[in-house]
């Protein structure tokens, strides 16, 4: 599937209808459905082999072009049935507020050839793979037939196979390894409530009764629980922080467990890894994925729940590779800059609106050499270590880096960030690098200031000085 987010403003109700009018302001696209599930995969770290329906049309390219720039994704697996159209889901939003979504999709069961194609490309690939996911959204390309070619190819091969379910007649998928569903595809399949653990271990038992499968259940804010014939459950708390955005949460479970299972981990500690990668999804605009490092640092913060280091100081070159990366995801990237010399309420004012303004921030410290210059022989009070390191533990911010000139536009050059953002004492005219970042299409924020606020005045305060 491809995934469109477009986002935008409601300036004012129609007058045609009551109905809000939208500016669009943005408007990004990621993969979706099964082809989120390999980009997690591919994320991750996974070699993944991507086999599946797509339309002769322009959203089968951008699905591959977007698979292309996140990984070893071999997307030859993919059928192109001329007869129906890459299945495109559109939302349209202002902020955390979804409006609707457009569904264009063509749910018919495949024609005879199609069907065989897929079959043979799924036996293929079945050849290859470590672990097979099937992702069954319910949209007639997981006919009875190709999933029992599936799933007997799969066990033919010694290839575990896990099913993210949408089916009611749940029977169709036995002889899988596990099953995923949520809440609400459990209770439909069984007609048994899961709300609660006892629940949950009931109704997961009438499924592996009809399955003989494993069921992981995915509880939304309760966690997820794990249960197999002969072993007692384990239930694992929800790892999220916040959740901005559900869409797309399952896909990255699924993804994180076949990687788990596939290097031979013990279910318990690839379930660890897939609530801690949940965790961080939901956490996120849209359609989205979980790195490897971003999947590092959840551990490392659970490790260590007194002890979080911030990101370190990165090099342009590194900075570069990395908004990149964040590009590919269609993710908002945006920048500012600054000595941030003693940290005070208007830098912490100045990062969360910049936060909020972008799904990653890039904050650019100006050297000590930079800032010897800039304020004069008094200054830094603190080496641009210690202030990235305090910078760095910020929570609005993603990525530090060091900058040796004047300005930052060398940096703003080579970043090319979607928004830039500076304090209001400034004006668009007068931002260095705005010229930059509107001439390729971004936008340039003026962060309201905190009124009496700066480290000169914290200085001249220290010193007895009177501030003006």
């Amino acid at each position: 599937m491809l995934d469109v987010h477009i986002d935008g403003h409601a300036t004012r109700i129609s007058p045609e209808a009551p109905v809000a009018v939208m500016r669009p302001a943005s408007e990004r696209r990621a993969a979706g459905g099964a082809a989120n599930v390999a980009a997690n995969l591919a994320a991750l770290g996974g070699c993944v082999r991507l086999v599946g329906i797509v339309g002769a049309d322009a959203e089968a390219h951008m699905v591959c072009d977007l698979l292309a720039g996140l990984g070893v994704v071999d997307t030859s697996g993919l059928v192109t049935d001329p007869s129906r159209p890459t299945i495109t889901k559109t939302r349209v939003a202002s902020g955390h507020h979804q409006f609707v979504r457009i569904d264009r999709e063509d749910n018919r069961p495949l024609d005879t050839a199609p069907r065989e194609a897929l079959i043979a490309a799924v036996q293929a690939a079945a050849r290859w793979a470590q672990v097979m996911v099937i992702s069954d959204y319910g949209k007639g390309v997981c006919a009875d037939a190709v999933l029992h070619a599936a799933i007997a190819a799969a066990r033919a091969a010694g290839c575990p196979v896990l099913v993210d379910p949408k089916r009611r007649d749940v029977a169709v998928y036995a002889g899988a390894d596990l099953i995923t569903p949520n809440r609400r595809e459990l209770t439909e399949a069984t007609g048994l409530p899961c709300d609660t653990d006892a629940e949950a271990e009931r109704a997961a038992a009438a499924m592996i009764a009809i399955t003989n499968a494993a069921v992981l259940l995915t509880r939304s804010e309760l966690g997820m629980s794990y249960f197999a014939p002969g072993t007692p459950p384990i239930h694992l708390p929800t790892a999220a922080r916040e959740v901005f955005d559900v869409s797309g949460a399952g896909d990255t479970v699924v993804a994180t467990l076949a990687l788990g299972i596939a290097a031979g981990l013990p279910m318990a500690e690839a379930m660890r890894l897939a609530n801690e990668t949940a965790g961080i999804v939901v956490g996120k605009i849209g359609t989205a994925v979980v790195t490897r490092a971003e999947l590092q640092a959840a551990l490392d913060r659970a490790a260590h729940p007194r002890r979080m280091p911030p990101p370190g100081v990165v090099a342009l070159a590194d900075a570069i590779r990395q908004r990149e990366a964040w590009r590919r995801q269609g993710l908002v990237v945006g920048f500012t800059n600054g000595c941030f010399d003693l940290l005070h309420p208007g830098h912490i004012s100045l990062l969360e609106q910049a936060a909020a303004a972008c799904d990653r921030l890039i904050v650019a410290l100006n050297s000590d050499a930079s800032v010897h210059r800039l304020k004069g022989p008094s200054r830094p009070l603190q080496t641009e270590a210690a202030r990235a390191r305090v910078i760095g533990a910020l929570r609005p911010v993603d990525l530090v880096l060091l900058f040796e000139q004047d300005t930052p536009l060398a940096v703003i050059e080579a970043l090319q960030p979607d928004v830039l953002v500076k304090g209001a004492d400034y004006t668009i005219d007068t931002v260095v690098g705005a010229d930059v970042v509107q001439a390729a299409g971004g936008r340039v924020i003026l962060a309201t200031l905190e009124e009496g606020q700066s480290t000169t005045r914290l200085v001249q305060r220290m010193a007895g000085e009177p501030t003006g």
